[in-house]
């Protein structure tokens, strides 16, 4: 009898130590029938699963099996080798009738079990009418809702995934080994350096300027930059625009009635008044309200001190956003003085130094850890445990959760913990801490997360030299084009996605576990139209990969240097002017030790791994249909234009704006 040949082509990853040594056995299973189990096998012997190899074999069928619905694959220990993992990215199929067929696997096969991969053609659950298609779709769920489980690690916070550690995690959702490596590598050897210059466990005071600069051994460009102007006004008002924090300033249009400035205090030669700058659009507001009455850490056995200040800005004529008056606590009193920069040097400088040390703690527990990492996680854990590989959705997002959940597990366990970095060296660690961040989660609203929203709700919108806001809303609008590209391909209509009964699971559990519920936050409970799923999903994207970049990458240009960015204080702010000056200042700061081991953290955290993947770049090839890879590839060429637009624009800046540099930015929280 005459056969049928089927050509298959396996990719296997290159990802370090994607190669195995077993036999691998493969099915093909079609709409009109199936093959036999067939042992691969072809000139490369044992070598043709090594990393990276791309293998041809034949498989032979009595008829044809119709258009291949999915594969099979297992592989067996062979006599001479342990049983091993073996990372395959996925199979090619070529069918006697001349199609072609690709099927994306892209996870780790660990075990001699039967694993089920679907051809890549992208399935809503109420298309997909193959028996067993069906079957193997909720056999993974099944699968996936065992392994990605809820877990609650403290109440009033988003929920997280369910795992000890970092090796309790399913394999595809871990560190390369490149990367795992490579994080402890550099982690290691920062502090080496620190240990070398006898500083990581010296529990004294800073003798001086000098000694703090000795200390500082790395430096970026824009660090040294921020080393030499962090004491002037104008680069403290850049940095709530341009730093790493930019979500706290909004424009003021009535004054806080705890915060009683008056004319003659800003404006001393009745050049101007507040109501009449007001009016103009000139006024800015930050207001650290949420820091009241936090209870401050001890560290090295010492009270620490966390302010919660207000900050009033003036736009000058020049286009510079400039403080005209710092009140370090909520509530008017005689010895909570409200400082001006008409005040001595040190009076003036140490006020904006308790401000910095706010900002410090307020960005990494609200704009960094909260809004960008335990909500991706959130975003994450419920597409692994709702949505299917062969879904569109899991296929856009799935690139935007590399590393997520280990990143966010490692951070339970070494920064937030109570033996953890965090706790051991900012002002908020402890107790503190998760008071801020039940605090944070009432100001985390749908609207906040939606950066166009978000600005225009700030009174943002025509503030000169806002690069953050510029570049935002430009990434969000390619995003966003994007997405509606490809969710629009397979959403022909709100019908469509209304019966889409994963992708409504998936947006309950984002809102249940997420968002803890709370209608006021705005997250929808469901979709009812194509529009508000492709605005939430650019939503997720931005939040994952933009979003991200801005709190993240910067940390160590920003904060390495301690002046400008002091995680702690241990000496309670001035109660009268005229009583501070250097010593004072030294006094102040973190001692040699908290600093040392902050900066060795920010370094870490914002080195670019070595297996970094920008933003649109996709080395794990989900999508085979080609509608959405031209997609694809219209969205990294939109990319590619906005990079050439920022370099050419930062030609022509004192100080470069790259936060959000589309080549800096990484597809995913991994950091």
């Amino acid at each position: 009898m005459k056969m049928v040949d089927y050509k298959v082509t396996v990719f296997t990853g290159s990802l370090d130590h994607a190669t195995t040594y077993n036999d691998v056995y493969i099915k093909l299973v079609g709409t009109d029938g199936e093959s036999h189990r067939t042992r691969l096998i072809d000139y490369k012997g044992p070598l043709a699963f090594i990393r990276g190899a791309v293998s041809n074999f034949t498989v032979s069928c009595s008829v044809s099996i119709g258009k291949l619905v999915l594969i099979e694959l297992d592989k067996q220990r062979f006599s001479l080798f342990p049983e091993d993992a073996w990372f395959p990215a996925k199979v090619e199929v070529k069918s006697p009738e001349g199609d072609t067929y690709t099927v994306p696997i892209y996870r780790w096969i660990t075990d001699s079990e039967v694993h089920r991969f679907r051809e890549g053609t992208a399935l809503r659950v109420f298309e997909d009418n193959h028996h067993l298609g069906r079957y193997s779709r909720e056999k993974e769920l099944k699968r996936r809702k065992e392994e990605y489980r809820w877990d609650v690690y403290k109440e009033g916070i988003p929920h997280c995934i369910k795992a000890r550690d970092p090796c309790s995690l399913p394999p595809e959702v871990r560190f390369s080994f490149t990367k795992t490596i490579q994080f402890a590598f550099t982690g290691y050897t920062g502090m080496i350096e620190l240990k070398l210059e006898g500083l990581a466990n010296c529990k004294k005071k800073w003798k001086d300027m000098h000694h703090l600069n000795r200390a500082f051994w790395h430096k970026t460009h824009m660090a040294d930059y921020v080393q030499k102007h962090w004491k002037e006004d104008v680069f403290f008002g850049y940095q709530y625009l341009n730093g790493i924090n930019p979500m706290l300033i909004r424009r003021c249009t009535a004054l806080p009635s705890n915060f009683p400035v008056t004319d003659d205090m800003v404006f001393p030669h009745g050049q101007s008044s507040l109501e009449e700058e007001m009016k103009k659009g000139n006024i800015f507001l930050v207001d650290y309200k949420l820091l009241d009455g936090v209870k401050p850490n001890v560290i090295n056995r010492k009270k620490q001190y966390l302010m919660a200040p207000l900050v009033l800005l003036h736009k000058t004529p020049q286009d510079q956003l400039m403080p005209i008056a710092i009140q370090l606590k909520q509530t008017p009193a005689d010895d909570n003085p409200i400082f001006f920069p008409t005040d001595s040097e040190y009076d003036w400088l140490m006020a904006k130094i308790f401000v910095r040390s706010a900002d410090f703690n307020m960005h990494e527990l609200n704009a960094h850890l909260l809004r960008t990492h335990l909500v991706a996680e959130a975003f994450t854990v419920s597409l692994m445990r709702n949505v299917p590989m062969v879904h569109p959705l899991y296929k856009l997002l799935i690139p935007h959760t590399r590393y997520t959940l280990q990143i966010n597990i490692m951070a339970r366990l070494l920064l937030i913990s109570k033996t953890g970095v965090f706790t051991k060296v900012a002002a908020s660690g402890g107790e503190g801490m998760i008071t801020i961040l039940k605090r944070s989660m009432s100001s985390m609203t749908y609207s906040s997360l939606c950066i166009p929203e978000d600005i225009a709700e700030r009174g943002l919108e025509d503030v000169p030299n806002f690069y953050y806001r510029d570049d935002g809303l430009r990434l969000w609008d390619i995003i966003n084009r994007f997405v509606q590209g490809v969710l629009g391909y397979y959403y022909k209509n709100d019908a469509e996605v209304k019966q889409d009964s994963e992708l409504q699971m998936w947006i309950s559990d984002i809102f249940v576990h997420g968002f803890l519920s709370k209608e006021s936050t705005g997250i929808p409970q469901s979709f009812t139209s194509v529009s508000e799923l492709v605005k939430f999903v650019t939503m997720v994207i931005f939040t994952c990969s933009a979003q991200h970049g801005v709190v993240s990458s910067g940390q160590y240009d920003f904060d390495g240097w301690m002046p400008n960015a002091p995680t702690s204080l241990q000496r309670p702010p001035p109660t009268k002017k005229g009583k501070t000056n250097e010593d004072t200042m030294l006094d102040t700061f973190p001692d040699v030790n908290t600093t040392v081991h902050a900066m060795a953290t920010v370094r870490l955290l914002s080195k670019q791994p070595a297996d970094f993947v920008p933003l649109g770049h996709y080395p794990t090839q989900h999508f085979t249909e080609e509608t959405p890879c031209k997609l694809i590839k219209e969205f990294q060429e939109r990319l590619e234009d906005f990079e050439a637009h920022i370099k050419a624009r930062n030609g022509s800046l004192g100080v470069p704006y790259t936060l959000l540099n589309p080549a800096e930015v990484e597809n995913s929280a991994s950091l």
